[in-house]
């Protein structure tokens, strides 16, 4: 990373976005010091033009940026730094300096999919998510049989909260059959898009 503090005296600005959901969560400006400490550190370290003086964001509040990445945009005066949030960002309490609310419900899903990822590495006992890794391929590969017949069944015959209840069900044990064959739900929304025609 070869970023051109110069351009601008010696700060650029840093873009923060959330890596799960892709809201844009605020802007701040850093210096080489300051760049040097937020990778150093794991949390976002800004160089606060009104304090005069480096400031990880949170250091007050609790609320810190814990990085997952930093990019140099194509110019290298940039900075794109994707973060994992604790708390609200802005200091009113919303959770975004543009008054946003930081939620992409469907989201979730990629945050389940690295759920189930560790689930897999890990192997915790007492899991549900485990025990079907442990019973294996065929197992697995029956709950999504057993969960889509039931989503069928609340969606001919059921409720509409059963339906939902069901097809959750049967989201979640697909993600965990993907899993074991070294897949990814994002796998599915490539084959997706790739079908796609508009």
């Amino acid at each position: 990373m070869n970023i051109d503090f110069a351009k601008m005296g010696g700060l650029v600005p840093a873009i923060i976005q959330d890596s799960y959901t892709s809201k844009v969560l605020m802007l701040g400006f850093m210096n080489e010091e300051a760049l040097a400490k937020t990778k150093e550190l794991g949390k976002v370290t800004f160089f606060s033009r009104t304090k005069n003086r480096l400031w990880t964001k949170g250091e007050e509040s609790g609320n810190f940026l814990l990085v997952d990445s930093i990019k140099e945009d194509c110019d290298k005066d940039t900075l794109l730094i994707k973060v994992r949030p604790i708390g609200p960002v802005c200091h009113t309490g919303s959770d975004t300096c543009f008054d946003e609310k930081n939620e992409e419900d469907i989201m979730f899903i990629k945050y389940l999919q690295d759920f189930i990822d560790r689930r897999k590495k890990e192997m915790p006992e007492g899991s549900y998510t485990t025990s079907l890794f442990n019973k294996g391929i065929n197992r697995m590969a029956q709950k999504v049989g057993e969960e889509a017949v039931e989503t069928v069944i609340e969606a001919t015959n059921g409720t509409d909260d059963r339906l939902i209840y069901e097809a959750s069900d049967l989201i979640y044990h697909l993600i965990v059959l993907l899993t074991s064959k070294g897949y990814r739900i994002e796998d599915l929304a490539r084959e997706l898009k790739k079908r796609h025609k508009e």
